[in-house]
């Protein structure tokens, strides 16, 4: 009895060392996960003395929190966001997957005592990215990224976990069962695999999202059970999604997707506790890997896995990402970023643990090398995302500037919200700007007062005011009710010298600069001139350049028009010097101009020698026997 007392307040207080921890991440911008698995290190046997060698155990705890941090991952995503992002995101989660797990399993195939296949099985096991590590990351770093950025990272890191899953699996199944190296069967059974998990999963996920979303509206539940209603039924779908071949990790993402995207009444309140349970089941996933690993066992094989973990960072990844995306109009340097926020974590980790399972010969030495490639990228990308993301010019100015906002709940109205807003200085209805007719101001709370709002007057900094709203109206009220954006120097002149009116037509502009615009253009206005040098869609802070000028996006209405473009006079904004061992597109480029100045230097010097032939000839007073070739300048 006392050992069960014991191990309580052990793992009590791990999980609240590493809640504690997180203060000290957010403080410092630490990777999280790099924090709580150093804690489970230090408290395991080559630490504190913590002896966790069960590895069932801490595969079953890792499949649990994973599902449940996976579900809260999709029903956080909203479904714009995933539209914006879907193409490119997928075909990093798919084929990126694919290529990374190739290309590292070549280079572990000459660096390790690994066979083909268990070398593959490494590749596999660290090819996807970790959500939680870069939600983190992303959020903690306080970085206000490119819309299409951010979105491509976080549906990508929340939607590649399933095809890493179901690689690993195949490959322990394939050296278990000592099948045949039959590339055409063996190519034939993995697709095979592979189109049965995925199809299984997804249609359970998609069953699964509508058949939640219908029974939170159906049923009565009391309000303090319809969490756990909820996160019991998302275990369930795991569950069978995984017991009738498919794979429960995907399932679980597509239905938090449309859960999540579906209005459901408790909305609010369901984001809460999904919140608190998906950080406890990072913590304790995480701390489980970390008592699980052997830090006295990294020594034999620290050399070779490191170097998988540069090689990793350096060429796996970007050479992934840059093919991906080709087919995408990402810039360099969004590519370059991408390719560099592409964090190992826990689920790395947990893969890595399905060979110690099964008892493969060298099990142990894939896991060992797989938690030491994680922690090599916690430690080299983590720290780095922030500055890299400056020097890209990848981080715009903010939107809107602070906004205090509170969601209440109110029974049967899943239409409907009420919003507690506070009127912050500087907003627009401290201004004086009324609020629409559409939204049904209710309530203000002035100095500890409370009056209906038709006797309020005019509202006033640090009121509370209770409006009534339908669903989708809440952004518009935010812009209302959020104080300027704080822009310092160089954020106000990230946006041009003045703005100008969108709706003009452009050969205004031809007109004003001498831009030298062709006819198809100058018909239009400048909202569809820019539109049209974007490629069809604008966000808010692109640019382009027009001759002398350059006009900036300053911003996107709800539905997709331009709401307000700058112009500057002096483009200075130049394309960011992007790392060389961050694209492969960087290494292509300057590899072909290294050919091409090869080739015209030795242009030159045979054009020189043929010169030289034909003056000696004339002095010997022969006539040249050589022709010189045409400058094909």
């Amino acid at each position: 009895m006392d050992s069960i007392y014991l191990a309580i307040m052990i793992g009590t207080a791990l999980v609240l060392a590493a809640a504690f921890s997180s203060l000290i991440a957010f403080r410092f911008g630490a990777p999280l996960l790099l924090v709580f698995l150093g804690i489970g290190l230090l408290a395991g046997v080559d630490g504190l003395g913590l002896d966790f060698s069960n590895a069932p155990v801490a595969y079953f705890v890792g499949s649990l929190a994973l599902a449940i941090i996976l579900f809260d991952s999709g029903f956080g995503t909203q479904l714009s966001v995933f539209r914006q992002a879907a193409m490119p995101a997928l075909s990093l989660a798919t084929f990126g997957v694919a290529i990374t797990a190739s290309v590292v399993g070549v280079a572990a195939f000459y660096v390790t005592p690994l066979s083909w296949f268990e070398a593959f099985l490494l590749g596999a096991t660290i090819a996807s990215t970790d959500a939680a590590a870069v939600f983190f990351l992303l959020r903690a770093g306080n970085l206000n990224l490119r819309d299409k950025v951010r979105a491509t990272l976080e549906v990508e890191s929340g939607s590649n976990d399933p095809i890493a899953i179901f690689l690993t699996i195949t490959l322990v199944s394939v050296i278990s069962t000592g099948a045949s190296a039959d590339a055409d069967w063996l190519l034939m059974d993995i697709l095979r695999g592979f189109a049965m998990q995925m199809g299984l999963g997804l249609a359970a996920g998609v069953t699964g999202g509508f058949l939640m979303a219908r029974l939170i509206e159906r049923l009565d539940l009391d309000i303090g059970l319809l969490p756990i209603f909820v996160i019991a039924l998302a275990l369930l779908l795991f569950g069978v999604a995984g017991a009738i071949g498919g794979s429960g990790f995907l399932a679980v993402y597509v239905a938090g997707l449309i859960t999540g995207n579906s209005r459901i009444r408790s909305a609010a309140r369901l984001k809460r506790f999904q919140d608190g349970i998906s950080w406890l089941a990072q913590i304790i996933m995480f701390l489980v890997l970390g008592l699980f690993a052997t830090p006295s066992q990294f020594g034999a094989i620290a050399l070779p896995a490191i170097g998988l973990g540069l090689f990793l960072i350096f060429v796996a990844r970007p050479l992934a990402v840059w093919l991906c995306l080709i087919p995408f109009r990402f810039t360099r340097a969004e590519t370059a970023f991408v390719s560099w926020v592409g964090l190992r974590g826990a689920v790395s980790i947990l893969l890595a643990l399905t060979p110690v399972l099964d008892a493969l010969p060298n099990g142990g030495y894939i896991f060992n090398s797989a938690f030491i490639i994680v922690l090599v990228s916690l430690v080299v990308q983590g720290w780095t995302i922030g500055p890299l993301a400056r020097r890209l010019g990848l981080v715009v100015p903010p939107r809107i500037g602070p906004l205090d906002k509170v969601e209440l709940e109110l029974p049967g109205a899943a239409r409907h919200e009420l919003l507690a807003y506070r009127v912050a200085a500087g907003s627009p209805v401290a201004r004086g700007v009324r609020i629409p007719r559409w939204a049904r101001p209710s309530l203000v709370v002035r100095e500890g007062r409370s009056m209906a709002y038709q006797y309020a007057g005019r509202l006033l900094v640090d009121d509370h005011v209770y409006i009534f709203v339908p669903d989708r109206y809440p952004p518009l009220l935010d812009r209302l009710f959020a104080s300027r954006a704080d822009l310092d120097e160089d954020d106000a002149d990230f946006f041009g010298e003045f703005a100008i009116d969108a709706t003009r037509p452009a050969s205004d502009l031809d007109a004003a600069y001498g831009i030298g615009l062709p006819e198809e253009d100058a018909k239009r206005s400048i909202a569809e001139l820019v539109i049209a040098r974007l490629g069809g869609r604008a966000e808010y802070a692109d640019r382009v350049t027009i001759g002398p000028i350059e006009l900036i996006v300053r911003d996107v209405g709800e539905d997709g028009t331009l709401a307000s473009v700058g112009l500057s006079t002096e483009p200075h904004h130049a394309v960011p010097q992007v790392p060389v061992f961050l694209s492969a597109g960087e290494m292509r480029d300057r590899a072909v101009e290294a050919v091409r100045g090869w080739r015209a230097r030795r242009r030159e010097a045979r054009l020189r020698r043929l010169e030289i032939e034909a003056a000696r000839q004339a002095d010997s007073g022969r006539g040249p026997d050589v022709i010189l070739p045409r400058d094909p300048d």
